[in-house]
């Protein structure tokens, strides 16, 4: 049995709410892609478990860094309990009234377990690897 086409579409949402509530400091918000024992794991950034965690991580991301995640080549397939994900991400560092404007921090892949909760696609774990 395969993903239906609205899980497939519900999916790709949260990819993007993600990506833009993460680059406009809502960690709050953030955290709430995520299932309440979901952990997010970075090697550059460690790793951070559960909605407290994440919503201290995410409301610190954008005062750090003024960012742009671009992710693409969403692969999504049925795992046991919900679904696995896959995509690449170019994470751009953002130099307002500099030219160019933005420059490529990082590229990375995103490997993800996801869970249907309440209706609602969330990530009930996300770790990104660094290509370099």
């Amino acid at each position: 049995m395969s993903l239906s086409i609205e899980d497939q579409l519900a999916i790709q949402q949260l990819y993007a709410r993600y990506n833009h509530l993460i680059d406009s400091g809502q960690g709050d918000a953030w955290a709430a892609t995520f299932t309440a024992d979901g952990v997010f794991s970075s090697g550059a950034s460690g790793t951070f478990t559960g909605t407290e965690q994440l919503a201290g991580f995410g409301n610190g991301f954008a005062k750090q860094l003024k960012a742009r995640h671009w992710t693409n080549n969403l692969l999504v397939e049925e795992s046991t309990g919900g679904a696995k994900g896959s995509c690449y991400l170019i994470l751009l560092r953002l130099t307002p009234g500099e030219r160019p404007p933005a420059g490529i921090l990082v590229t990375a892949i995103y490997n993800d377990e996801l869970r249907k909760v309440s209706g609602e696609w969330r990530f009930s774990g996300r770790a990104v690897t660094a290509d370099a």
